[in-house]
């Protein structure tokens, strides 16, 4: 019997794995041996006629990046925090 993955690996309602899908299909096969030669894949690609914005961003990505509690007091009555998970899985219902 034949394992079956569902969905498939690029939704095609997801518009973000769609782009990278044609970033994949654009550059199957090519060598990309240089950081400057995977840039200049990426921002050669076209997806529904726009062409992206490539740039590099170099450092270490900040690990643990919070928004202060009182920041978040604004959008408090806008969420409904889940039952079986309260500290993940917030609802927003914008006003």
């Amino acid at each position: 019997m034949p394992l079956i993955d569902y969905p498939s690996y690029h939704s095609q309602y997801n518009p973000i794995e769609r782009c990278w899908a044609t970033l994949e299909h654009d550059w199957n096969g090519a060598p990309l041996t240089t950081l400057d030669e995977v840039l200049r894949w990426a921002a050669n690609m076209t997806w529904n006629g726009v062409s992206p914005f490539v740039r590099l961003v170099e450092g270490i990505y900040p690990k643990q990046v919070s928004v202060p509690k009182h920041e978040l007091k604004v959008f408090e009555p806008q969420g409904q925090r889940s039952e079986s998970l309260p500290k993940w899985d917030i609802s927003a219902s914008p006003t």
